[in-house]
């Protein structure tokens, strides 16, 4: 017998878990572990800059089909190497973007909504706070 590959429906709804997972673990993280956010900070302004935008949100809104596929990937290669690697805080930064980047694909559920615009909101706010703590110098 072969194991059939899960339908697309059980895994939204295994996402959803994973999803409302990680809000409140953000949600908590917010709170105690400045490090972590300081990390989505500076990985979501890099991103935001590399697509010449100045969020993450905004960044978010200009992405193609290929952008957004091949992120995914550099995200999971990159969220294993530092798991492996046990940087469990970058691995954890690479892990909030890669939910809000899906997240944005199921804005048709009302919940999935609300937590992808709760996350951009803590991801905006850290690449805020990253970009006070590290201003760009011109010329």
């Amino acid at each position: 017998m072969t194991a059939e590959a899960p339908t697309t429906e059980v895994r939204n709804a295994e996402f959803k878990q994973r999803f409302a997972a990680v809000l409140a673990d953000v949600q908590k993280t917010g709170a105690e572990d400045g490090e972590a956010l300081a990390l989505i900070g500076h990985l979501a302004h890099d991103l935001a800059t590399s697509l010449q935008q100045p969020n993450w949100s905004k960044a978010k809104s200009v992405i193609t089909t290929q952008t957004y596929n091949d992120l995914l990937k550099v995200f999971e290669q990159r969220g294993n190497e530092y798991h492996q690697a046990g940087k469990s805080k970058h691995a954890y930064a690479i892990q909030a973007l890669a939910m809000s980047l899906i997240a944005g694909t199921m804005r048709a559920d009302q919940q999935m909504a609300q937590g992808e615009k709760f996350l951009d909101a803590v991801i905006d706010r850290s690449v805020a706070v990253y970009q006070s703590l590290n201003p760009v110098k011109l010329n």
